[in-house]
């Protein structure tokens, strides 16, 4: 199903989206990737989902990437005798270990390893940081905190604490057993929850075994300070701005997301920006400005795809939420000035033959009359270099592996197409012009560029470049063998 932009929808599944005629219809809507919240739901549930996309995909002969996302660890405050209490600014709080119930002037808080990496002078945030405390004494069993910003806390809300490193791994128990859960179910990406070092992406993909590709959400400072690393080792990236606002002073996150994407694209990595784009429109038809603005903008800056939430997963307008998305990106990208945009914050990364290779393909294609860039792939790597470049000329990502197809619906400009496994350069290109063709790309008196690597089927041999008739019978009259 080709797409009139670049730009990817991920849209997350939820009560408001588990039937076939509904996910049917967000796929048509606009929505290329379907994103499986692994914090709700049974594994049957989520297995479900998964076979309902797939469904969807053999029957719109789409390819339609799934993306698991686990939901890492969770910390949260223990239980009050009322079931909630009101802090007062400048009041006195304690964090313990006791299990006993919570009143106004303390609470359980049953996580050992925020207390051994406290200090004096940090700072905990509970309920998405309206409840601010600072530490003055601590131990290893307790924290006496002051009153910084005061309001209702209430049983089990979700504790931050921005300014310290855990003890924690990325992967709790129940990450461990839905990681091996939807790896051997068969989606495309896993999103890590929780990363505070490229280890804790190292660790996932040891467990993974490359069986899906490993999305990695920055949602912490010091994932932040230490993208470069996370970013080496990550497939892809999600920019978490919830707890990133959560975490660090709003007016940081519109910087950070700029840098992390400029950084995303120059690796030729996907990078998605999700969180709140079209938030209103849980409950209503349409969105306010100012989330139209905002998904604007992360399409101005390159993102590979931008995310729908609760809007499609919980909402009542899922459908319209998606739709909303897909006609801002159209209008966004025929903008003049987004073209400017983009070319002007395009890599020069030229370190090897494939990029030497994919950046001529690009420049072929702006100056000349070329309908699009043709990459046959196998692992998906040359259609990233493609994506990389951001060409003005649509992308058509040919490859004999699903998987691979599936995984690049994520990236910017690729249309993914499964195709036969191919022996010969010549069949290759015959292949392309009729896929170009026949998808609406380009007509038979016009030419498109083809990238392949000799030989053939094997990964990371990018090394040719042809600039081709979609006229079988001159490609036929031009090569006869």
């Amino acid at each position: 199903m080709r797409r009139l932009r670049n730009v990817k929808i991920v849209a997350t599944l939820g009560p408001a989206s588990d039937t076939y005629d509904t996910i049917r219809a967000l796929h048509e809507a606009g929505a290329d990737v379907f994103r499986l919240n692994m914090s709700h739901g049974s594994h049957e549930e989520i297995a479900e989902k998964h076979a309902i996309i797939r469904k969807v995909e053999e029957d719109t002969g789409s390819a339609i990437a799934i993306l698991a996302d686990l939901q890492g660890p969770k910390l949260r405050v223990g239980v009050f005798a009322g079931d909630s209490e009101v802090l007062d600014e400048g009041a006195k709080f304690r964090l313990d270990l006791n299990e006993k119930e919570g009143d106004s002037s303390r609470v359980c808080l049953p996580h050992p390893e925020i207390f051994q990496a406290l200090e004096v002078g940090k700072t905990l945030l509970v309920n998405d940081g309206k409840i601010r405390l600072k530490v003055e004494a601590c131990g290893p069993d307790f924290a006496d905190c002051i009153v910084i910003a005061g309001g209702v806390i209430s049983n089990r809300k979700g504790v931050n604490v921005p300014d310290v490193e855990l003890p924690l791994a990325a992967l709790s128990e129940k990450d461990k057993s839905d990681l091996t859960f939807v790896a051997e179910l068969g989606v495309d990406w896993i999103a890590l929850s929780f990363v505070q070092r490229a280890a804790d992406v190292e660790e996932a993909k040891a467990m993974i075994k490359g069986r899906a590709a490993v999305l990695s959400k920055i949602e912490k400072p010091n994932s932040v300070e230490r993208f470069d690393h996370i970013l080496q080792v990550s497939d892809g990236i999600m920019v978490a701005r919830g707890d990133l606002g959560v975490e660090l002073p709003v007016q940081n996150v519109p910087p950070i997301q700029k840098r992390l994407v400029r950084k995303c694209r120059h690796a030729g990595k996907p990078v998605i920006v999700a969180t709140q784009m079209l938030e209103s429109m849980i409950e209503s038809p349409m969105p306010t400005r100012a989330e139209v603005s905002d998904v604007a903008t992360a399409i101005y800056e390159g993102a590979d795809a931008v995310m729908l939430s609760a809007e499609s997963a919980a909402g009542s307008y899922p459908i319209e939420a998606v739709t909303t998305m897909d006609r801002v990106a159209a209008e966004v990208e025929q903008d003049p000035t987004y073209t400017q945009i983009i070319e002007s914050s395009r890599s020069a990364n030229r370190a090897s033959v494939a990029d030497g290779i994919v950046a001529a393909a690009r420049e072929i294609a702006e100056t000349t009359d070329i309908k699009a860039i043709c990459c046959f792939t196998q692992s998906g790597t040359t259609a990233l270099l493609v994506a990389r470049e951001r060409p003005r000329v649509p992308i058509i990502a040919l490859t004999p592996l699903a998987r691979t197809a599936r995984r690049m619906a994520l990236s910017w400009g690729c249309n993914c197409y499964i195709t036969p496994t191919m022996e010969r350069f010549k069949e290759a290109v015959v292949g392309a012009a009729r896929t170009a063709r026949d998808g609406g790309f380009a007509g038979a008196e016009d030419q498109i560029v083809v990238t392949a690597g000799v030989p053939f089927n094997v990964t990371g041999t990018t090394n040719i470049l042809r600039v081709a008739p979609c006229d079988e019978r001159l490609i036929y009259a031009t090569d006869p063998e």
